[in-house]
């Protein structure tokens, strides 16, 4: 086993040293190598030893023995065995590596938001609609306003923090005077303790309140779109203003169009007579029915778009356009006349093709209803 090192050599001292001097060495060398502070190989070992230097030579009486009869001075006063290098030196090293705390007055505290479901048909989406909604939620109680004392009574100072929301502590250590502030645990931080609580809310400032709301949701809306209802949350505490209320908007499926955009989609279904010899056919809108001529010779996957009778721009004025895509048609089922006209004309057709600018059918139908 290594011999022990002398103490005086630990901390840099001669045997001579005065008290203060031992102090003010071990302060420094403490700071320097511990484990907190210092990661290096062989500092927590360097600490330990410094500690045990400095719990010999800070004792006049163990200190005398160790300049008479060395280490084995030690014997004649207390051991080391039940020596804990670390007790009473936690609060001070904790003040030094992040261990203290500081507590604050309890201040203004903005109230919690709500969040609030609103399902909307594809045509309130479109051009927009008022709304009433009924929610719950937490106000400042209508008897006492929110100071949480009964009417006409006043909140005494608290007696613990003296008014202040804090109790402070003072602690004397080798290394100075330290001071632990903390929140005070009888009034919490406020200062003040209600003697006279509010019948109405027992002293917590606040009740639940269900409340009709009048909401305006502005054209051009979509699934998904969140509409911002300012100060429409929960109340605020200790004089903090209320959270905010948010409409979370879900646009339900129309039977006959799909969006992309401000703009909408919607299939046209035609005949074959219709689609070679042209036609002039009605087109449903989200207004009102339309007119819409098609042309000898329409092929399946043609577009046809009509102007501002799509979405509502939701920033700007005008509407997206719809766009009518035709769908051809091909009957499951025929008599015996209608046959009979298709093997006549099949014979006077010749073999099918697609026309050169059409041959890029199926992707523009991928587009458009999968976009």
């Amino acid at each position: 086993m290594a011999a022990k090192r002398d103490y005086y050599d630990i901390l840099g001292l001669d045997r001579s040293a005065s008290e203060a001097e031992i102090k003010r060495a071990f302060r420094r060398l403490a700071f320097k190598y511990h484990p907190d502070h210092n990661n290096e190989d062989g500092a927590e070992e360097r600490f330990k030893e410094i500690n045990e230097a400095y719990e010999v030579l800070s004792d006049p009486e163990r200190r005398a023995n160790y300049d008479r009869f060395g280490h084995m001075g030690q014997a004649f006063g207390r051991g080391f065995e039940d020596f804990d290098i670390f007790r009473g030196f936690g609060d001070i090293f904790d003040s030094f590596f992040g261990g203290a705390t500081t507590a604050t007055r309890r201040g203004p505290q903005q109230g919690t938001d709500l969040r609030y479901s609103l399902p909307l048909s594809f045509e309130e989406a479109v051009f927009g609609c008022e709304k009433e909604i009924e929610i719950e939620r937490i106000e400042n109680c209508s008897l006492c306003h929110g100071t949480c004392s009964a009417p006409g009574s006043q909140p005494s100072r608290c007696p613990q923090c003296n008014g202040s929301g804090q109790v402070r502590r003072v602690q004397q250590s080798i290394f100075g005077r330290f001071v632990n502030v903390t929140t005070c645990s009888r009034c919490r931080g406020e200062g003040r303790i209600i003697t006279d609580p509010c019948p109405q809310c027992r002293g917590s400032g606040n009740e639940k309140k269900r409340r009709k709301i009048a909401v305006r949701v502005p054209a051009g809306v979509d699934d998904g779109h969140q509409i911002r209802i300012a100060a429409g949350g929960n109340a605020g505490s200790w004089g903090g203003g209320p959270g905010n209320l948010y409409l979370a908007l879900s646009v339900k499926e129309h039977p006959l169009f799909k969006r992309r955009g401000d703009d909408i989609l919607y299939d046209l279904p035609i005949n074959f007579a219709q689609a070679a010899l042209g036609d002039e056919v009605e087109v449903p809108t989200v207004d009102s029915p339309v007119s819409l001529k098609i042309p000898p010779g329409t092929q399946t996957g043609k577009l046809f778009r009509l102007k501002e009778k799509g979405v509502s721009h939701l920033k700007g004025d005008g509407r997206g356009d719809q766009l009518v895509m035709v769908h051809v048609v091909t009957p499951q089922s025929l008599d015996e006349r209608q046959r009979k006209v298709f093997e006549e004309l099949a014979k006077t057709l010749g073999e099918a093709s697609l026309p050169k600018e059409d041959r890029g059918f199926f992707r523009r139908v991928k587009d458009v209803f999968e976009a």
